[in-house]
């Protein structure tokens, strides 16, 4: 049963002063209408309306009536005119959650742009190598790297991201170049310990692929501190572009091993809850992302 129709059918017969105008109004027959009137005081179980040949009085239930559905049905216009209002000027919180390593070298730095292009939206950043659902968090969108398991969730490709192995000069000047993947053997090497894959370095020599198991005398869980032992000239890290770019423009790490190291890209999604309507804020945050980072801006050779 729609109640709304029966409200407004209500209200408009009262504001215009008899069936037939309203009717016309609604684009109902005056017959249609009627129905619906009576309609709602059948359900009601009072009379709202006296009607006379020449017009419609209001009953005393009929005017306690009349002013709480004005009072909804302006309530409810505004409404959808706010949300179709926030179809061209998104606004509300928006919880994004992302890695470490992209959030603070890639994200944050874009962020002031977003907030001056759409100042209705406020944004929570959690930045947790850690998925949201093992810490219980919600969040209306994420940033997530490598294969993503079936589930409920939307997801829109950003980019791929590479690895690449790299050293500070300073360790180089101290210890050596590497000239071939054999001789990182005999060079301290640093490697995440979270995923243990990432201590196997893999290369291409010629048609073969060699795969050489790094060891070194510093490890960490994640990969800004392995950055920053690099920095300081501890050893030789493979890291992802987005947290080693920065410091490769500025000369305070060079890549090695250039003709020869397996990218491995990987790819980097937005994702978001399954929804039949994506929400406006959500919808603008993930264009934004791929018009910031879909042409992976921190790559050192963009043809590689």
């Amino acid at each position: 049963m729609d109640k709304t129709a029966e409200m407004l059918a209500f209200v408009r017969a009262v504001d215009s002063g008899g069936f037939s105008a309203a009717a016309r109004e609604l684009d109902l027959t005056p017959s249609a209408l009627s129905k619906l009137v009576t309609r709602l005081e059948d359900r009601l179980g009072v009379r709202l309306i006296n009607r006379t040949t020449r017009q419609l009085q209001l009953t005393h239930e009929g005017e306690i009536f009349y002013k709480r559905s004005q009072s909804i049905l302006v309530a409810l216009e505004e409404a959808e005119a706010e949300v179709v209002d926030a179809g061209s000027n998104p606004r509300g919180l928006l919880r994004l959650h992302c890695g470490t390593s992209f959030g603070s070298h890639q994200l944050a730095p874009a962020l002031p742009l977003f907030i001056k292009r759409y100042p209705g939206v406020h944004l929570e950043l959690s930045i947790s190598d850690l998925p949201p659902e093992m810490n219980g968090e919600y969040f209306d969108l994420a940033i997530r790297k490598g294969q993503l398991e079936d589930s409920c969730l939307i997801a829109r490709r950003i980019c791929d991201i590479q690895r690449v192995v790299c050293a500070s000069p300073a360790y180089l000047e101290a210890h050596g170049t590497p000239r071939i993947p054999q001789d990182l053997l005999f060079h301290n090497c640093l490697w995440i310990t979270r995923w243990p894959a990432l201590r196997r370095w893999s290369f291409t020599v010629g048609k073969e692929t060699q795969t050489i198991n790094v060891s070194g005398n510093a490890a960490a869980n994640n990969a800004e501190t392995v950055l920053q032992l690099a920095l300081a000239g501890a050893g030789i890290a493979r890291l992802t572009e987005v947290t080693v770019s920065e410091a490769l423009r500025s000369g305070r790490l060079v890549t090695l091993l250039n003709d020869c190291q397996q990218a491995e890209s990987v790819p980097l999604y937005a994702v978001y809850p399954g929804s039949r309507h994506v929400p406006p804020k959500v919808r603008v945050m993930v264009d934004f992302l791929i018009e910031q980072f879909g042409h992976a801006p921190w790559r050192v050779n963009p043809g590689g």
